[in-house]
């Protein structure tokens, strides 16, 4: 076989084994001898980035879980040629949501590289158990995959995410190499009031999840003037208890202390605080938010800052808007920023 199906079969049996755990999980009878390593990685995790829960750490495997199977790849790789050559890509991930790096390491794994990857020191715990699995399905060298706390050698490429000021030093120290580097970016929900309850709970999924902290979590709305945001509130509800997580709720606390003593007007429901603002990026426990007078013109405004938005939910009038709930489950071919990673590390 060659090392591109040897590689396409160990990545099957990851998904597969992440099923099998995730089964066990969700039986409740305790996990078996093969799963327990895994079970301590997930709580070692938790302890190193309190964002990481348990919930989270699960929800992130349940999406890989969906994804990691011979159906999905295939249809995903068909739009490519087979990997002709090796180039080394070097990989330098975030670490705001569980995983986030993930997607990254499996296109270059899956082009064929050879991978140096810079983990985030917020999320260095499941990966090198990752890796680990599919080495011992197929049996490659393991320098061929490297995970290291700084590099100085020789790459082809660079795939490089994090902020605009880290972006800032990226493009200074790896410009003069192939590379794709990424900046902040925010995601937005766009309302109309024609919403059912059912919509407006699935956005909740859009908002709450990872705590927000991900550039695909809707951090801004866009409303029709006069908006009831009761219709809204009520609907998020049942995402009450996230006051209840310490991390959380000293965050709401401390940014609604921030908005009143600015003496800013503020929208609040016990859990979310909502406030009229420009920003696309909201803090954690709030959601900025902002009228529009007419879909057309919204949309116009979303085309002029479409460098700044990761994913648009909304009605169908709105280009490129995705349904409610789905922001966190992006398919293999939903390319971050909407670069071609794949394409781009077969062209090294």
């Amino acid at each position: 076989m060659s090392v591109y199906q040897d590689r396409f079969h160990a990545v099957i049996e990851l998904g597969n084994t992440f099923q099998n755990f995730i089964t066990e999980n969700k039986a409740n009878t305790g996990f078996s001898e093969a799963f327990k390593p895994l079970e301590n990685l997930i709580t070692l995790a938790g302890h190193r980035n309190g964002w990481f829960t348990r919930e989270n750490v699960l929800h992130a495997l349940e999406h890989w879980v969906a994804l990691l199977h011979a159906s999905s790849l295939e249809q995903w790789m068909s739009g490519y040629s087979k990997p002709s050559k090796t180039p080394k890509v070097f990989i330098i991930m975030a670490g705001n949501i569980p995983l986030v790096g993930f997607h990254d390491f499996l296109t270059a794994y899956l082009a064929g590289a050879n991978i140096i990857i810079k983990a985030s020191s917020n999320d260095k715990i499941l990966l090198p158990w990752m890796i680990d699995f599919l080495n011992s399905k197929t049996g490659e060298p393991i320098q061929n995959i490297q995970i290291v706390e700084q590099f100085k050698g020789e790459y082809d490429g660079l795939i490089a995410t994090g902020s605009d000021n880290t972006a800032r030093y990226f493009e200074h120290y790896f410009g003069s190499k192939p590379h794709i580097i990424r900046k902040n970016r925010s995601s937005i929900g766009v309302l109309t009031g024609r919403e059912t309850p059912e919509m407006l709970y699935a956005l909740g999924e859009d908002v709450f999840r990872y705590y927000g902290l991900g550039c695909r979590s809707v951090s801004k709305l866009y409303v029709p003037k006069g908006y009831d945001f009761d219709l809204f509130f009520n609907a998020i509800y049942e995402y009450k208890d996230h006051i209840h997580y310490e991390k959380y709720s000293n965050n709401y606390d401390y940014n609604k202390a921030v908005y009143l003593m600015s003496g800013f007007k503020i929208i609040d429901n016990g859990f979310l605080i909502l406030k009229e603002d420009l920003s696309f990026s909201s803090p954690i426990g709030s959601l900025f938010y902002e009228t529009y007078d007419n879909l057309e013109n919204l949309n116009k405004l979303i085309e002029i800052n479409k460098e700044s938005i990761q994913c648009v939910v909304g009605p169908s009038e709105i280009n490129r808007a995705m349904a409610f709930g789905e922001t966190q489950r992006p398919s293999l071919s939903d390319y971050a920023d909407g670069v071609d990673t794949m394409e781009f590390i077969l062209s090294l």
